[in-house]
C-alpha cells in the first residue's frame, strides 16, 4: 500500500527537494533542480521506479519524527523494545546563492541512541522519470566502499555502506550500538565529470542547521499559531530557488486531487500569482531581500513584449513548459495521466497582472528601493492589462473549459490599475494616472453591474454560481469585508461550497472547468474564510476553523493542496505554497479584528 501524501516529510537545499516517507524511504527526488527529471519516483509508482530506503530490519520497529528545531534536518526515531536509533536526514545547503553548484548531496546519518539495532538499506536508482536504468559499478578507496551509477547526463555516488546487487536493486545492512554514528552519503554530479570528493559531514550538518535556524530566527511574528507560521514560512523558503530566486508552487508533480482521477498536474514551476502571494507573506514577516531577488527574477522572466506574458515559468524563467503524459510511471495509487509540464502556461489569466502589481506595490510600501527597470516593468504590465481589458480568461483556477469574464479576474484588473494610480499619487512615479484611474473606475462599475446577482458576487458574469476566489475581493481592497454583497457571498459559499466544515473552490459539477471527476476542499480557500470571519465579528468561528485547519498539517507541519474530510487524508501536490501562505495570512488576521488589505 502506497504511503499517504501526509506520510511524507520534506528535505531541501533551496535548489531541489526530497520527500521522505514514515517508513524511511526517499520516494521523490529530482536532480539537480526541483523541476528536473526524477531520480527517485516511487511516489508515483513503487520501489521499482526509484527509492532509497533506510529503516530497521525488524518490521515491528516503530517510529516518530520531527525536524531539528527550525531546520530541514529530519530526525526519525526508531524504537524496538529497549533499542533506539535515529536517522538524521538532510541536504547540505550552500550559503552562497550566487554559486552554480555542480553537485547535490543528501546525507542519512544513523545515530545509535540506546542498545543495538540493525538497519537495512535498499537503493533503486532510476534516472529521467524512471526511464533510464543506470550502469552501476562498485568501487572503493582506502577501504571505503562506493557505488557509482550513471545514465546519460546524470551520475550518483553513494558512500558509507557495502551493498549487494539483485534484480536492479542494491541492498545492505548497517548495525549501530549506542553512541555510534554511521553516515550514508549520496552525491549527484554530471556524468562527464569526475566523482566528487566526499563532504566533511560534520561541517555540512553544522552549516546547514545554522543557516536554517538563522533564517527562522528572523521571522517577525507574534500571536496565535506561531509554530505553524514559522514552519510555513520555512516551507515557502524551501520552495524558493537559492540561485535564481524563482518560487515553486509545490515540490511535486501529478499527485491527484482525486484518487484515480485525471486532475494530476505538475506544480514544480513558478506561477506569478503564487510567487507574488508568497512574496507578500515573506514581506509581512521581515524578508525584504527576498522580495528584491524575486523582482529581479521577474524582470528576467517577463523581459520582452508584455503581450508574451505567461502566467508561469520555470525556476530560472524558462518559458517552454509543454505539457506531456509520462507513461513510464503508473501514477500515485494508479491516478493517471501522469503529467509533466503544464499546459496552463499558455492560458490567459487576467488576474495575474493584478497579483504582480499588488505585490510590487506592497514591496514599495515596505521600503524596497526602485531600480532602473522596476517601474518601467509595471508600466508595461499595465499597458498589457489595458490592451486585454475586454478579453475573457481562464481564471484563477486555470480552467480547461471555455474562458469567461470571471469576477475575481475583473477585480484583479481593478487592483492593477488601482496600484498604478497609487504609485503615481503616493510615490511620485510617472505614468498616465488619469487613464489608469478611468480604467479602474470602469472595472468597478462593470463588476457592480455584471458581477452581482441577487445581492452577492458571482463566479463569472451571467452565472448564479459562487467561487471561493470571491473571498479575495476584500483582501485586495475592492470592497470592505462587511460590504453587504460580500456578506451575502459568504452566505452563498457556506451554503453551496462548504462541506464537512471546509471550503471547495467551486462546484465541479457545474461544468465550468471542462474536466471529469471532482475534487476535495481546497485548503487555501478555507484559510481565506478564516480571514473573512475574523474581519466581520465572527471571531469564534475564525478561531475554530483555524484550529481545525492547522490540525490537518502532518506531523512535521506540512500541507498539500486539498483535504478529503471523508477519507481523512491530504490530496494534491505537496507541500503546497498556496496552502502555507494562506495559513500565514490567516494567522496574521487573528492578531487583529480588521482585515489588512494587501
Amino acid at each position: 500500500m502506497a504511503p499517504r501524501i501526509e506520510d511524507y516529510a520534506l528535505l531541501s537545499n533551496c535548489r531541489t527537494t526530497a520527500l521522505v516517507s514514515r517508513e524511511g524511504s526517499i520516494d521523490w527526488l529530482c536532480l539537480p533542480r526541483l523541476d528536473s527529471p526524477s531520480t527517485f519516483a516511487a511516489l508515483l509508482g513503487d520501489a521499482d521506479h526509484g527509492r532509497w530506503e533506510v529503516r530497521p530490519t525488524d518490521p515491528d520497529a516503530t517510529c516518530t519524527r520531527r525536524y531539528d528545531a527550525d531546520t530541514f534536518v529530519l530526525i526519525t526515531r526508531w524504537e524496538r523494545g529497549d533499542d533506539v536509533v535515529e536517522v538524521h536526514d538532510f541536504m547540505p545547503i550552500d550559503p552562497d546563492p550566487g554559486v552554480e553548484l555542480h553537485r547535490t548531496d543528501l546525507i542519512r546519518r544513523i545515530v545509535g541512541v540506546r542498545g543495538t539495532m540493525t538497519l537495512q538499506q535498499r537503493l533503486s536508482i532510476r534516472f529521467d522519470y524512471s526511464r533510464a536504468m543506470p550502469w552501476v559499478r562498485q568501487t572503493g578507496t582506502h577501504g571505503h566502499p562506493e557505488v557509482v551509477a550513471m545514465a546519460g547526463p546524470d551520475a550518483l555516488v553513494l558512500r558509507g555502506g557495502r551493498l549487494r546487487a539483485k534484480d536492479h536493486e542494491h541492498t545492505g545492512e548497517v548495525t549501530v550500538d549506542a553512541g555510534q554514528t554511521h553516515d550514508l552519503h549520496l552525491t549527484w554530479f554530471r556524468s562527464h565529470r569526475a566523482v566528487p570528493e566526499p563532504l566533511d559531514i560534520d561541517d555540512a550538518l553544522t552549516t546547514t542547521k545554522d543557516w536554517w535556524q538563522s533564517w527562522a530566527d528572523r521571522v517577525e511574528h507574534s500571536g496565535p499559531f506561531h509554530e505553524d507560521v514559522v514552519r510555513s514560512l520555512l516551507i515557502l523558503r524551501a520552495l524558493t530557488n537559492h540561485e535564481t530566486g524563482g518560487i515553486a508552487a509545490a515540490a511535486t508533480m501529478a499527485l491527484p486531487e482525486e484518487i484515480g482521477g485525471e486532475r494530476n498536474w505538475d506544480y514544480r514551476y513558478v506561477w506569478l500569482r503564487d510567487a507574488a502571494l508568497t512574496l507578500e507573506a515573506l514581506l509581512d514577516h521581515g524578508f525584504l531581500a527576498l522580495a528584491e531577488r524575486w523582482r529581479e527574477w521577474l524582470l528576467r522572466a517577463v523581459a520582452g513584449d508584455p503581450a508574451d506574458l505567461q502566467i508561469m515559468y520555470g525556476l530560472a524563467g524558462e518559458r517552454n513548459l509543454h505539457e506531456w503524459t509520462l507513461d513510464a510511471l503508473p501514477g500515485y495509487q494508479g491516478s493517471t495521466p501522469v503529467r509533466v509540464g503544464n499546459g496552463a502556461a499558455s492560458q490567459y489569466q487576467a488576474d495575474v497582472v493584478g497579483e504582480v502589481m499588488v505585490t510590487l506595490a506592497a514591496a514599495r510600501v515596505a521600503g524596497l528601493a526602485e531600480t532602473e527597470f522596476a517601474w518601467p516593468l509595471e508600466r508595461n504590465l499595465l499597458r498589457f492589462a489595458a490592451d486585454a481589458i475586454d478579453r475573457p480568461d481562464h481564471g484563477l483556477w486555470e480552467i480547461r473549459g471555455e474562458p469567461h469574464m470571471f469576477t475575481h479576474s475583473r477585480a484583479m484588473i481593478w487592483a492593477a490599475f488601482d496600484r498604478g494610480v497609487r504609485a503615481v499619487e503616493d510615490f511620485g512615479m510617472d505614468g498616465p494616472a488619469d487613464t489608469w484611474r478611468e480604467l479602474r473606475d470602469r472595472m468597478r462599475a462593470e463588476i457592480d453591474s455584471q458581477g452581482v446577482t441577487d445581492g452577492y458576487f458571482t463566479q463569472y458574469y451571467g452565472s448564479a454560481e459562487v467561487d471561493a476566489s470571491l473571498l479575495l475581493l476584500a483582501e485586495v481592497g475592492f470592497c470592505a469585508p462587511d460590504d453587504p454583497r460580500m456578506l451575502a457571498t459568504v452566505e452563498q459559499i457556506e451554503r453551496t461550497l462548504m462541506h464537512d466544515g471546509l471550503v471547495h473552490r467551486y462546484r465541479t459539477d457545474s461544468g465550468v472547468d471542462g474536466l471529469a471527476g471532482g475534487e476535495s476542499p481546497f485548503l487555501a480557500c478555507s484559510f481565506w474564510l478564516v480571514e473573512q470571519y475574523a474581519a466581520t465579528d465572527r471571531r469564534d468561528e475564525a478561531d475554530e476553523l483555524m484550529a481545525r485547519l492547522c490540525s490537518l498539517t502532518n506531523d512535521v507541519g506540512m500541507l498539500s493542496e486539498e483535504y478529503d474530510p471523508v477519507a481523512g487524508r491530504q490530496l494534491g501536490n505537496t507541500p503546497q505554497a498556496f496552502s502555507h501562505l494562506a495559513l500565514v495570512r490567516a494567522a496574521d488576521a487573528l492578531v487583529s479584528s480588521e482585515l489588512r488589505p494587501r
